[in-house]
């Protein structure tokens, strides 16, 4: 389809970005107009300027990584934006004390790999994969590893310098066992949900799941209710080696675990994990960068109806 990407600008590099050819595509799959971007941002950040229970600035990269995860509608971007930094200040366990060398952080790193692939798919899409390593592994805070996936997500928002068209993710059910499952409850799924389908600028475009049981279909069909009908969707499950994966994702964009030709996956998440000890400052700058809804205009936010498990969502009122 195209010339999918350019090299690695350094050593350190976490994520190859798309080629001139394939930036093209992009922008035509997230409506964004060379000529009008510039000032779609400046009118973000002004806006934030008037919200006093907001920030009153940002960085100006990850603004416009919102304005291309909403395809630069100015409401959209606003509502996410403001539900985003509700989130941080609603779900302290996935947005406080955020240093990668915490020991129960560390610990997790050990049993699990959940880097973002380098290379992009020949659609402009990037994939991510969640592995676990160790099924004796029952560490009862699944949460920790949901906010090193939110953490990652953070520096995302910075890294895709000129915007993707979407994510893939891979869920590695090799190792899951019910003791794992366990050891989750709906209202904490449904917390980290909200962030991932409302919070953050994510394009979901494809869920593959890969060494999939019969306990992964006891599994989706718990979760089913609390994921958007879209999702559910977009959700294709993998039984018999990767033949099936390899039709939707390129064996030139796949780790060598998964049949592919880009490299080891330890090596991605070690990149990974490098990348989020050199951003700690930043993390530690960050905890007090959030909603406060003791300033917010009208009622403050309602945290019971924004994380019921009943599936629905409660919208922000944005003025």
């Amino acid at each position: 389809m195209f010339n999918v990407y350019i090299t690695f600008v350094s050593e350190k590099m976490t994520l190859v970005q798309p080629s001139p050819e394939l930036q093209v595509f992009i922008r035509k799959e997230l409506n964004e107009d060379v000529n009008t971007r510039d000032s779609a941002l400046e009118h973000i950040k002004e806006w934030l300027l008037k919200q006093p229970h907001l920030p009153n600035s940002w960085d100006e990269s990850r603004i416009m990584t919102f304005l291309r995860g909403c395809n630069f509608s100015l409401e959209r971007t606003k509502k996410k934006l403001d539900l985003y930094f509700t989130m941080r200040t609603a779900a302290p366990e996935f947005f406080s004390n955020r240093n990668i060398k915490n020991p129960e952080l560390q610990d997790i790193l050990k049993k699990a790999q959940c880097p973002p692939l380098p290379g992009l798919t020949k659609e402009g899409r990037r994939v991510v994969v969640i592995r676990g390593l160790d099924k004796s592994y029952t560490s009862p805070l699944a949460q920790d590893g949901m906010k090193i996936l939110l953490m990652i997500g953070d520096v995302r928002l910075a890294a895709e310098e000129v915007g993707v068209a979407g994510d893939v993710y891979i869920l590695d059910a090799g190792v899951v066992t019910p003791a794992h499952f366990s050891k989750v409850t709906p209202s904490l799924i449904k917390k980290f949900l909200v962030c991932v389908e409302e919070a953050y600028p994510v394009k979901l475009k494809e869920v593959h799941v890969v060494n999939a049981h019969p306990l992964v279909d006891i599994i989706f069909n718990w979760v089913k209710p609390l994921i958007k009908e879209k999702i559910r969707n977009r959700v294709f499950i993998h039984t018999d080696g990767y033949d099936s994966l390899h039709k939707f994702i390129s064996k030139d964009v796949l780790p060598e675990e998964y049949g592919g030709t880009a490299g080891k996956l330890q090596d991605f998440h070690d990149q990974w994990m490098k990348k989020l000890e050199e951003c700690t400052s930043w993390f530690q700058q960050q905890e007090t960068i959030k909603a406060d809804e003791s300033k917010r205009p009208g009622k403050p936010t309602n945290y019971d109806d924004l994380f019921g498990v009943d599936g629905s969502f409660k919208q922000l009122h944005i003025d």
